[in-house]
C-alpha cells in the first residue's frame, strides 16, 4: 500500500505561514471539506455528519470539538481519545438525502494531524460512488504517526487504492470516479490508548488531463471462434465528463500471448481523439482471427495499448481464440468421458486453480481468474453488487465468467451463494420462512416447491450453486443456528430434505443444466447441531462451531442418518462443519470436521457412496491445529475438494501445488477431486452456458413466487395454545396489536436477509404481519409499545420475540438470551392485562414465556415466517387453519437445555410435536376411539398404506391434544413426543399406541 506524501511543516513555518498553504500558479483555491467549527455535526445517515464505529462496545473513540489556541484553521479542531483492541475509527459522511460531491477538479486530499511520535499507522478512506455514505467504495492509503506537533498530511487521489479486505457493498466500477464523493473515513491504531486531533480538511491542488482523463476497453477479454473478427471498443473518459481539453493518442499492437502468426492477422496502428472531443467518444479496432483444421485448446492474442494524454486501461485486452474440436467439448459425450479427456490435458496448477474458491470482494485483480484458474467464486453474506438487483447480479457474475474464458481450456466458474431461505441475498427476492418453519409445517410437498422457487431465482441472476440445505439436527436451542435446522428430529429432517429435489431436480442430476435448477449443499458434515454449550474456541461464541460428543451409535442415528438421505437424493455437494467431533472409544479426542478423513473419506464417500464434490466452509482450514501448508495437506487428504479460502486464493494455490510436488497430498487425490468438481460443472450445462440466462429475472419476487412463501408462512404458525377459541379471530373484532415484532420486516425475516447477519427495519420489500392483518380486513389498531389507551377494544395481539442474528453471533451467552425484552414483557404484560390477547413469537428459537403463560390467552410460535406477513394474517384470521406443529422442544427454563425428544427424563413447556388446529373438527371420543384409530392403523400398516396411518395418527393426536389442554405433565409429554417420531419414521401403529399413553396419563 502506498504511503501517503508527506508535507513536513516546521514549527518555524507554522508560525510564519498561513495555515491554508500557498498554492501553486494556476491551482484552483482550496475547497474546505471539515473545519471542524461546528458547523457539521455528530450524526449519521441519512444525515451529513460525523459518527463513531468499532468491533465491540469499547472500540469506537470518544469525540468532540475541542478549542485550540494553535489549531491550525479557526479555533476548533476535531480532539478524541481511543482505546481499540478490534477496530475503530470515525466518518464524515454527507447527507444521503443530497447530491454526492464532485472532486474531480482537485489534485487531492489534505488535513492538518496532531502528531504523538508514535510510529503508528492511520488508515484514511475515501468514500466513492454508489447511493450514500454507507453504499459506496472504499478506497484507502494510510500515514505513520512518526513526527510529533502538527503536520498537513496531503495525500494524492493517485495514492489510494481499492480495499480488497472489506467492502460495505459489491463493486460499484472498482474506478475512484472522484464525481461522486460521499466523505471519508480515519481507522485509528489498536492496542494502546491513545488520543488524536485532526483539522482543517480540505481539497487541494488541480488535476491535470492525465489523471482526469482515461481511456478504457468495453471488455478486458474477447473470446471469438476461431476465424472470427474481435471489436476492441476503445472510449475516451473524463471524470465530470467535460471534452477532453489536449489530444489522446492510443497506440495498439498484437503482440505476445499464446497464439501463433498463423492464428490471426497481426495488427498495429493508432487512434486519435482530437482536443475537444467529447467524454465517451469510442474507436474500434478490429482484430481477425484465422481459421485452420486442427483442435486446439483456446489461444490469447494482447492487444498492446500505449495512451499518451490520458490513464491508460488497467489491463492489457486480450483477444482468446476459442478452445474447439476437443472430445470434452463435445456436449454428446457421457459426461464421464468429457471430464477425462479434459483432466488428462490439465497441468497441476489448472488442478489446483480448480480446487480454489475466493470470495469476489477479494480478486484484488479481476485477471487473477485465470491467472490462478480459479474453480469457483462466492458471494459471503451481504456481499452484493451495487445496485442489489437481479440485473447486477448477473452482469456482475457475467464479467467473472468472462474472465475464465481468458484460461486454456475455458473451464467456467462454479459461482455459489448462501440462499438459505430465498434467494435472500438479493434484494426484491422471495424469502422464505427459515428452515425452522419449513419443519413446523410438516409438509415434504411444501419443502420441495419453496426449493423450487429458490433456484428459480437463484438461477436467474447468473448463480448456479446454492449452500443450502442445512441438514443439521438442533439438540440445544441456545446455538445460534437453531432456524437452519428443520428440527431436532432426524427424521423431520431427513422428511424435509425433498427440498433437495426442489433445488436440483431429478436425484440423477439430468435436471440441473435447466435455466431454473441449482447445484445443492447438503451441510454441515457432521454434527453441527450437537455441539456442547461452552465447547466453542471461536471468539466469543459459545456454542457454535464447538465439539460433538456422541457414541458411534447416537452418531449414526441422529446426526449421519440425514446425509445418507442426502447422498440417496443426488445432492450435488457437502460441506463440512466448522465443529469437532469427539465420538466415544475412537481415542482420537475432539477432531476438527475438516481433518476427519474417516468421516469424510470413510463414511461420507467411502460407505453412502457420495459422488459429488465436498466443498469446506468459509475459511475453515485455518481452524485445524498447525501451519498454512499443514491446514492444506490435512484437509485434501482428508477428502475436501474444494477449499473456500475467501480472502488467501493465491496462498492456496500455491501451497496445495507446493504440496503435491513435494509428494505429500497425491496427484491421484488431486484427480479425483478434481473430477468430482467437473462432472458437476458439465452436468451444471456451465461449458455450453456459462453465462447467466436471465429469462427468469421477471419472476423474481412475482405473486405465484410469494404465494408459495405465503403459504409456507402460513402452515408454519404453530399454535401452542388457544383458550376458549379465541383464534382464529373475526373481521368483525376490534383489534389492538403491539409489540416489536408486529411490522418490522427485518425482525421477521432474521438472520441471512440481504446481510449475513441481518437487520431490523424496512430492509427488504415484503408485507409485516401488521400489513397482513390490515389486508385481511380487520379493524386494527397499532401501537408499538403499547403505549396507546388499551380501552374499547375486543382482543389484543402482542407480536414479540427476537431480533435477527446469524452462527455463533447468535449464541445464548453472547449477548442473546432466550427471554423477552423487557419493552416486549411490558407489552404483553399491559394488553394481557387489559382485554384477552394472543401472543405471537417471532423468532427462531422457543422463548421462556412460562411466567406469563397463564395471563396468555393464545399463544402462537410464529418463526421467522420471511417476507410474507399475510400468511400469517391467514390463519389469524381463518383463512387457513393453524396446522404447524413444534419442529424441536419447547422448554420450560433454560435449566433444561438441552432437551429433546427421545431423553429419558421430559418435562417441557410443550413437547415436540404439539400443535392446536383451528376449522378443522376433532374425532369425538375417548379411550375407545384411539383404541379403534390403533386397529385401523395397524391394518394401514400391513397394507402398506402410510397415508391413511398418517391420518388416523393426526387424528388421535388432536384428540389427546384436546383433553390435555393447558395441562402437560411429564408423563404426557414423552409419549406424545414420542408418538410423533414414530409418525415420521413410519410406524404408525406404535405412534397411536404412544399417543394413546400420553391420554391416559392426561
Amino acid at each position: 500500500m502506498p504511503r501517503a506524501a508527506l508535507l513536513v511543516t516546521t514549527a518555524l513555518l507554522t508560525a510564519l505561514l498561513s495555515p491554508s498553504v500557498s498554492q501553486a500558479a494556476g491551482d484552483p483555491a482550496p475547497v474546505a471539506v471539515d473545519r471542524f467549527e461546528g458547523e457539521v455535526p455528530f450524526a449519521a445517515q441519512p444525515a451529513d455528519g460525523i459518527f463513531t464505529w468499532g468491533g465491540d462496545n469499547d472500540d469506537p473513540p470518544q469525540l468532540r470539538f475541542a478549542d485550540r489556541a494553535d489549531a491550525p484553521e479557526g479555533a476548533k479542531v476535531l480532539s478524541g481519545t481511543y482505546d481499540i483492541s478490534g477496530y475503530g475509527g470515525f466518518t464524515h459522511d454527507f447527507a444521503a438525502t443530497e447530491p454526492a460531491h464532485d472532486w474531480s477538479a482537485h489534485k487531492g486530499i489534505r488535513f492538518w494531524w496532531d502528531g504523538r511520535n508514535n510510529a503508528k499507522k492511520i488508515t484514511f478512506e475515501l468514500k466513492d460512488g454508489g447511493v450514500h455514505g454507507e453504499a459506496s467504495e472504499l478506497w484507502t492509503t494510510s500515514f505513520t504517526d512518526d513526527f510529533s506537533g502538527w503536520r498537513q498530511i496531503e495525500i494524492p487521489f493517485t495514492d489510494f487504492v481499492y480495499r480488497t479486505d472489506y467492502q460495505p457493498v459489491g463493486g460499484i466500477d472498482h474506478v475512484l470516479g472522484l464525481t461522486g464523493m460521499w466523505g471519508y473515513a480515519v481507522t485509528l491504531p489498536v492496542g494502546a490508548p491513545g488520543q488524536f486531533a485532526m483539522d482543517d480538511v480540505e481539497l487541494y491542488g488541480k488535476a491535470d488531463q492525465s489523471l482526469r482523463a482515461n481511456v478504457t476497453t468495453d471488455a478486458a477479454v474477447y473470446p471469438v471462434e476461431e476465424g472470427g473478427t474481435a471489436d476492441v471498443r476503445l472510449t475516451v473518459a473524463t471524470t465530470g465528463s467535460a471534452p477532453i481539453d489536449e489530444p489522446v493518442t492510443v497506440g495498439y499492437e498484437t503482440t505476445g500471448g499464446t497464439a501463433s502468426g498463423s492464428d490471426y492477422t497481426p495488427l498495429r496502428g493508432e487512434v486519435t481523439f482530437p482536443a475537444g472531443t467529447a467524454s465517451g467518444t469510442s474507436r474500434t479496432v478490429r482484430v481477425r482471427t484465422l481459421k485452420d483444421r486442427s483442435a486446439e485448446s483456446a489461444e490469447t492474442i494482447p492487444l498492446k495499448l500505449t495512451v499518451t494524454g490520458a490513464k491508460p486501461p488497467a489491463e492489457t485486452p486480450k483477444v482468446v481464440v476459442d478452445a474447439h474440436g476437443l472430445p470434452y467439448l463435445n456436449s454428446g459425450l457421457p459426461v464421464k468421458k468429457r471430464v477425462a479427456d479434459l483432466l488428462s490435458r490439465m497441468s497441476l496448477a489448472e488442478k489446483a486453480g480448480q480446487m480454489t474458491q475466493a470470495e469476489r470482494g477479494a480478486i484484488t485483480s479481476p485477471g487473477d481468474v485465470a491467472a490462478y484458474d480459479l474453480g469457483s467464486l462466492l458471494s459471503g453474506g451481504g456481499s452484493t453488487p451495487t445496485p442489489n438487483t437481479a440485473e447486477a447480479w448477473a452482469k456482475m457474475i457475467d464479467a467473472f465468467q468472462l474472465r475464465a474464458q481468458a484460461t486454456r481450456f475455458q473451464i467456467p466458474l462454479i459461482y455459489g451463494v448462501d440462499a438459505v431461505h430465498g434467494h435472500n441475498n438479493l434484494v426484491g427476492a422471495t424469502i422464505m420462512p427459515h428452515n425452522i418453519g419449513i419443519g413446523a409445517s410438516r409438509n415434504p410437498q411444501l419443502a420441495r416447491r419453496t426449493g423450487s422457487v429458490t433456484a428459480a431465482e437463484v438461477r436467474a441472476t447468473g448463480i448456479p450453486w446454492d449452500f443450502a440445505p442445512c441438514l443439521c439436527v438442533t439438540r440445544d436451542e441456545r446455538w445460534g443456528r437453531t432456524y437452519e435446522s428443520f428440527g431436532e428430529d432426524p427424521a423431520l429432517v431427513q422428511a424435509m430434505e425433498t427440498v433437495i429435489q426442489g433445488l436440483q431436480g431429478d436425484r440423477d442430476g439430468k435436471d440441473m443444466k435447466d435455466d431454473d435448477k441449482v447445484l445443492a449443499t447438503a451441510k454441515h458434515f457432521v454434527g453441527d447441531g450437537g455441539t456442547e454449550y461452552g465447547s466453542s474456541t471461536t471468539g466469543t461464541y459459545t456454542i457454535d462451531q464447538g465439539v460433538t460428543k456422541v457414541t458411534r451409535q447416537q452418531l449414526e442415528a441422529v446426526h449421519l442418518a440425514p446425509y445418507q438421505t442426502a447422498v440417496d437424493r443426488g445432492v450435488g455437494t457437502v460441506m463440512p462443519s466448522f465443529s469437532s467431533l469427539d465420538i466415544a472409544g475412537d481415542g482420537q479426542g475432539p477432531v476438527k470436521m475438516h481433518a476427519r478423513a474417516d468421516m469424510i473419506n470413510g463414511v461420507l464417500k467411502g460407505r453412502m457412496g457420495f459422488d459429488g464434490f465436498v466443498i469446506s466452509d468459509w475459511a475453515a482450514i485455518d481452524q485445524i491445529p498447525g501451519d498454512r501448508a499443514s491446514d492444506v495437506r490435512t484437509s485434501v487428504n482428508a477428502g475436501l475438494d474444494m477449499i473456500m479460502v475467501p480472502y488467501a486464493y493465491q496462498d492456496f494455490h500455491s501451497t496445495l501445488v507446493d504440496e503435491v510436488e513435494a509428494g505429500r497430498v497425491s496427484e491421484r487425490r488431486i484427480d479425483d477431486a478434481v473430477s468430482r468438481i467437473l462432472t458437476q460443472k458439465f452436468r451444471l450445462g456451465l461449458f455450453e452456458k456459462p453465462y447467466a440466462d436471465t429469462d427468469g429475472a421477471a419472476a423474481i419476487g412475482s405473486a405465484g413466487h410469494r404465494a408459495v412463501a405465503r403459504q409456507a408462512a402460513a402452515e408454519s404458525q404453530v399454535l401452542l395454545k388457544n383458550s376458549a377459541g379465541l383464534l382464529p379471530l373475526r373481521k368483525s373484532q376490534k383489534v389492538y396489536v403491539a409489540g416489536s415484532n408486529a411490522d418490522d420486516i427485518g425482525n421477521q425475516t432474521g438472520g441471512w436477509t440481504v446481510t449475513w447477519q441481518g437487520s431490523s427495519g424496512d430492509i427488504i420489500p415484503g408485507t409485516t404481519i401488521l400489513e397482513g392483518m390490515r389486508e385481511a380486513g380487520g379493524d386494527v389498531t397499532y401501537s408499538k409499545d403499547a403505549s396507546a389507551s388499551t380501552d374499547g377494544y375486543d382482543v389484543g395481539v402482542v407480536v414479540v420475540g427476537e431480533t435477527p442474528y446469524a452462527e455463533g453471533v447468535g449464541d445464548v451467552g453472547n449477548g442473546h438470551d432466550l427471554e423477552l425484552s423487557a419493552a416486549d414483557r411490558a407489552a404483553v404484560d399491559k394488553v394481557c392485562a387489559a382485554m384477552r390477547c394472543a401472543v405471537l413469537i417471532v423468532s427462531g428459537r422457543p422463548q421462556l414465556i412460562g411466567d406469563r403463560l397463564g395471563d396468555i390467552d393464545a399463544l402462537v410460535a410464529s418463526w421467522l415466517p420471511g417476507t410474507e406477513g399475510d400468511g400469517v394474517a391467514d390463519v389469524l384470521y381463518g383463512k387457513r387453519a393453524f396446522a404447524g406443529q413444534l419442529p424441536l422442544t419447547w422448554p420450560k427454563s433454560e435449566s433444561q437445555l438441552p432437551i429433546n425428544v427421545g431423553d429419558p427424563v421430559y418435562d417441557p413447556q410443550y413437547p415436540y410435536g404439539w400443535g392446536l388446529t383451528t376449522l378443522t373438527k376433532v374425532p369425538e371420543g375417548g379411550l375407545e376411539t384411539l383404541r379403534a384409530l390403533g386397529v385401523k392403523a395397524r391394518a394401514a400398516e400391513r397394507a402398506g398404506d402410510g397415508e391413511t396411518g398418517r391420518g388416523l395418527v393426526t387424528q388421535a393426536r388432536l384428540i389427546v391434544q384436546r383433553t390435555v389442554g393447558r395441562h402437560i405433565t411429564a408423563a404426557v409429554a414423552k409419549p406424545f413426543a414420542d408418538a410423533d417420531h414414530l409418525l415420521l419414521t413410519g410406524r404408525n401403529a406404535e405412534a397411536v399406541e404412544r399417543l394413546t399413553a400420553a391420554y391416559r396419563a392426561a
